[in-house]
């Protein structure tokens, strides 16, 4: 079961949402049970991948030998004559980097089932396209080629643009059309590298069977794997022997690039006068920017999130948006770590930008959901912060912050729906006193806020601080961002702590009151679905903050290795 773990993780909500279109609308009442299932299962595999991982690894990042729970079979092939080999293989593994975030997903996931308990209509469809979106997000999250990648990250559009635009507020078309055009943007962005990547790489093993150097049921070492490199340098090795790569563990190593190709270090290849790999990094940037969202290409998400169901909300705040993030540590830094250097200033003063301009929208919100979107806006830019820093802490912090943020925000949009269940309103200003009528439901919101803005004992406190120290030693360390950032950057702590105490203040305290006096009847506290939904979260979030060594663990060593690869590259 081991060896296919992942394959089980990816394709279990598939087999849910198989179930869920073969179940005659006479069996309506099981489709939202299959579900909650499918997902369960699928987050109790996670908990075993977690479980069997080796942290004692190294965690280099360029070397497949350092990624586990490996599945790794040839896909398809096709021969190309002179020109090759073209191969795509299913390779999904995971290291430091993104089994966190595999773990995430599965939760946030599960989370969003129980959610989904109240959908009543168009049931067949909303299940079936939830578990669709599910073995989309997992599927991302651990492919490790390419071309799968790709496939998994496309695929993401269909399910969540029908459940926003189907399941959605008033102007759920609106939002549902603007989501699709800005990820697909994204996409060709992302697939134009993709394509110039696949033309300047090439997998050394399957090389050096295509050329007879080995046999390819031969475990390759290390110096066979040299060997097969070297040969392809100097031209010992005919180009129709050459095995072309989707691979992105080969991708991350200099010496799997062809001599002189377009993105190899070597290459003078260049666009629009600049150098194709430097352009081929902001490309794929920018292409999970628009995903992350970072400023300027964020105005999808406040729209998307306000029409957006509470489950749909739930999922693309805790996890949709981590998959922007990740695609920029797995792909644009891993792949062209000198041009992420190059372009180190950038990105931190665009991390910057956010994290102050994303709070600053958040104070003006009247809309409840409207806040709690651009208040992840300016989290997302403590992401960048800590990965323009290129130091250990602070990628260490950018993928807590990651993973935080995903358990916190997914626990906001819970508690906007909470509300929004009860009176179909979210306007900030339509409420006054609710302590005084839903005491508990207060108790929730008031460790949802704290947490967001950054309280001590909250996991949210242990990503920014590692952040904050990561770029205040960045300067010192590798010369990547100057201090004057991460001191600006604080501003959006203020900031964050004004617009969520003054939110609390104007809705909880004081006199209690409401602008429709028909609300008063469906104000009640609590219920046992949603105690399910928050309480599991709520200690999530303490476990983190309080033992923050259960996850710094896990994606320590992978770390390490991804930053040390980078000042590496930097010196050559």
């Amino acid at each position: 079961m081991i060896e296919n773990l992942l394959t089980y993780i990816i394709f279990t909500p598939l087999v849910g949402a198989l179930v869920v279109l073969l179940l005659p609308k006479s069996q309506s009442h099981l489709y939202r049970i299959v579900a909650l299932v499918a997902m369960a299962v699928t987050l109790v595999l996670a908990i075993v991948a977690v479980t069997n991982f080796d942290t004692s690894v190294a965690g280099l990042t360029n070397s497949e030998s350092q990624i586990q729970l490996t599945q790794k079979t040839e896909w398809f092939s096709i021969e190309m004559g002179d020109l090759g080999k073209f191969s795509v293989d299913y390779f999904v593994g995971v290291d430091g980097l993104n089994l966190s975030l595999l773990l995430l997903a599965a939760i946030v996931l599960f989370i969003g089932a129980i959610s989904s308990w109240t959908v009543e209509h168009k049931k067949k469809g909303y299940f079936g396209l939830y578990l669709l979106l599910a073995s989309s997000i997992l599927g991302c999250f651990v492919a490790l080629d390419f071309f799968l990648f790709y496939l998994f990250f496309e695929f993401m559009l269909l399910p969540m643009y029908f459940l926003i635009g189907i399941w959605g507020g008033p102007r759920r078309e609106y939002a549902a059309i603007k989501f699709f055009l800005y990820t697909l943007v994204g996409s060709i962005l992302i697939l134009i590298v993709m394509i110039g990547l696949y033309n300047s790489v090439y997998d050394p093993f399957k090389t050096g069977v295509e050329a007879g150097i080995f046999e390819a049921s031969v475990l390759p070492t290390e110096e066979m794997i040299i060997d097969v490199q070297q040969g392809v340098q100097n031209g010992a090795i005919d180009d129709a022997d050459i095995v072309k790569s989707f691979n992105m563990i080969s991708m991350a190593d200099d010496a799997n690039y062809l001599p002189y190709s377009i993105l190899g270090r070597n290459s003078f290849g260049e666009i629009f006068g600049q150098s194709a790999r430097w352009m081929a990094f902001l490309a794929l940037l920018i292409g999970f920017a628009i995903k992350l969202p970072a400023f300027p290409f964020h105005t999808w998400l406040p729209d998307a999130h306000v029409e957006a169901p509470t489950p749909v909300s739930v999922v693309l705040a805790g996890i949709l948006l981590k998959i922007g993030g990740y695609g920029i540590i797995r792909t644009a830094f891993s792949f062209f770590p000198d041009a992420a250097y190059h372009y180190s200033w950038l990105i931190g003063f665009f991390g910057l930008f956010s994290i102050l301009y994303g709070a600053m929208n958040a104070l003006a919100q009247k809309d409840l959901k409207k806040l709690i979107a651009y208040s992840s806006v300016s989290h997302m830019g403590f992401v960048l912060l800590g990965l323009a820093a290129m130091t250990v802490e602070g990628v260490t912090g950018a993928i807590y912050q990651m993973f935080s943020h995903g358990l916190i925000s997914s626990m906001l949009f819970l508690i906007a729906g909470v509300i929004y269940d009860r009176t179909h309103d979210r306007g900030i200003e339509n409420y006054g006193g609710l302590a005084n009528q839903m005491p508990k439901y207060t108790v929730m919101v008031t460790i949802a806020f704290f947490a967001s803005l950054g309280l001590p004992g909250f996991s949210g406190f242990i990503a920014e601080l590692m952040v904050f120290i990561g770029a205040f030693k960045s300067y010192g360390v590798i010369g990547a961002i100057p201090y004057w950032m991460p001191i600006v950057a604080t501003a959006g702590l203020v900031l964050g702590a004004g617009y969520y105490l003054w939110t609390l203040q104007r809705m909880f305290f004081g006199k209690f009151w409401v602008k429709d006096k028909a609300w008063k009847e469906h104000l009640t506290d609590l219920n046992l679905r949603e105690y399910l939904m928050l309480v599991p979260l709520v200690v999530l979030i303490l476990w983190f903050g309080i033992y923050p060594a259960t996850l710094l663990d896990l994606i320590g060593n992978s770390v390490e290795g991804f930053t040390q690869l980078i000042s590496e590259s930097i010196q050559k």
